[in-house]
């Protein structure tokens, strides 16, 4: 019989000759063993360590083995089997109606054990990589529609429906912001792999000294921390697909090791001298030109022409400004409904300035600035006194603290309505959902002049109310 991968596994039993020879047994497996002779010091282990496997005695003392199973089971990330020297086919159906994975009679063979553990660890780990997959696809069908109508969009869906199906590693390029995560998911989720997994590491994330084993697993004792074998993201990605954002930054001594791993579909965990094969589709994502990396010496030539079998450029926003309405259509009715609030309708004027707009940070930029909106706007209309944005063109601000900046915005909001409303504080106040008081407070906190010269504080031109009577970007 094929051994488990090694996993944590927590002996819960109030015999310390049974504890410790189940504790022999599976860290002969291999196995991580944790123990524990009560109920409560079970729990408190459970929470710290995250067990994968529970050997639970169904005598624990005073307590009730079937209780803790309950507990075990309702949190859904571990498989118990359990364990008792009173053993009855009742007993039995009773744990298997409550979750259990299998049965144990005490006393119990070493085999017949080894036997209980492997399965137990199997559909353990089987039950858990279902619901990964079913909440990727959930979240997928929920995120994945590529908001668009323009030409080019029309160009890159069919691309992707193209490719898809193929087996070609994929380099994706394209600006920040534009969505090349959004276009490896779709590629995934319209392949025949879409039951595997789907893995995503991020290149620049990770420090390269830890990339290397966060990649490929390394072995138990291969540095300081490794108590046992971990997996990396191309033997968890095994059969399914793995992204990896970000290529470009990914340093030069680690381009030969992926390159072998895509190239001859094996590699070697760190500390490591069995080769492990894997079944991977690699997708790759950049906003760098690799190839003037590689004129630079600073990206191998040999593994952009393997991750480039085909090239996507997802297009910036600014090359698909019709898109622009439908994609405040989507990420009003997003944040809203992460906000817990209705989907509010767009003045014509936010949807002009919108138009008029180059988006250097592209979609992922429309969306920033129409979730601050929507938090600042309270509901009814989003207009341009809510956004608290200006164009490129004009000077960009000195790098400024989170919560300066989220002091000013406040601050000039406040400044703002007070001048549309002439300076009434109550009519302001109503407007802004706070009391007449906070708006008091909050001018005592700004101090002249600033506060008396409502000019400077403004980051719009003044917009005719006239101009807003027009037709409205409706509620969806």
């Amino acid at each position: 019989m094929k051994a488990s991968a090694p996993a944590v596994v927590l002996v819960v039993d109030d015999d310390p000759l049974i504890r410790d020879l189940l504790s022999e047994l599976l860290r002969g497996l291999g196995h991580d063993v944790k123990t524990a002779a009560s109920a409560e010091l079970a729990r408190s282990i459970v929470e710290r360590h995250s067990p994968e496997l529970v050997l639970l005695d169904l005598r624990l003392g005073a307590s009730d083995g079937l209780e803790l199973l309950e507990e075990l089971v309702n949190q859904g990330e571990m498989g118990v089997v359990m364990m008792t020297g009173h053993g009855s086919v009742g007993t039995a159906v009773e744990a298997m109606k409550r979750g259990a994975l299998d049965f144990v009679t005490k006393p119990f063979r070493a085999q017949d054990m080894e036997r209980a553990v492997h399965q137990a660890l199997r559909v353990s780990r089987l039950n858990q990589e279902n619901t990964s997959l079913r909440n990727q696809l959930v979240q997928w069908r929920e995120n994945r529609a590529m908001i668009g109508r323009s030409r080019v969009m029309e160009i890159l869906r069919d691309l992707i429906s193209t490719v898809a199906p193929t087996r070609s590693n994929i380099l994706i390029t394209g600006e920040s912001g534009t969505g090349k995560e959004l276009v490896a998911s779709d590629l995934h989720h319209l392949s025949p792999r879409r039951e595997a997994a789907f893995i995503k590491i991020n290149c620049a994330a990770v420090p390269p000294g830890l990339l290397e084993s966060e990649l490929f697993g390394f072995e138990k004792g291969a540095f300081t921390g490794a108590v046992s074998r971990g997996k990396g993201k191309f033997e968890i990605s095994d059969g399914g697909t793995l992204l990896l954002d970000e290529i470009s930054e990914m340093d030069l001594s680690l381009q030969p090791k992926l390159l072998r791993a895509i190239q001859e579909k094996e590699f070697y965990r760190v500390g490591g001298s069995q080769p492990v094969r894997v079944d991977v589709r690699v997708i790759a994502t950049t906003n760098t030109d690799l190839e003037a990396m590689i004129e630079r010496g600073e990206f191998r030539k040999d593994l952009y022409y393997r991750l480039n079998v085909v090239p996507i450029e997802v297009p910036p926003l600014r090359d698909r400004k019709e898109d622009i309405p439908d994609l405040i259509r989507h990420f009003v009715e997003k944040v809203s409904k992460e906000n817990g609030r209705e989907p509010t309708s767009v003045s014509p004027a936010v949807l002009e300035r919108f138009m008029a707009h180059d988006w250097p940070g592209n979609v992922r930029e429309l969306e920033n600035v129409i979730s601050r909106g929507i938090i600042l706007c309270m509901g009814g209309e989003l207009r341009l006194e809510h956004l608290l944005w200006r164009d490129v063109a004009q000077p960009t601000p000195m790098p400024v603290r989170q919560e300066d900046n989220l002091r000013e915005m406040e601050r000039q909001t406040i400044l703002r309505i007070l001048h549309e409303e002439k300076g009434n504080r109550t009519r302001a106040a109503r407007r802004l959902g706070i009391s007449v008081r906070t708006v008091r407070n909050k001018l005592a906190e700004y101090q002249p002049p600033r506060a008396a010269n409502l000019g400077e504080a403004e980051p719009f031109p003044e917009v005719d109310p006239e101009q807003d009577k027009s037709p409205r970007l409706q509620q969806f």
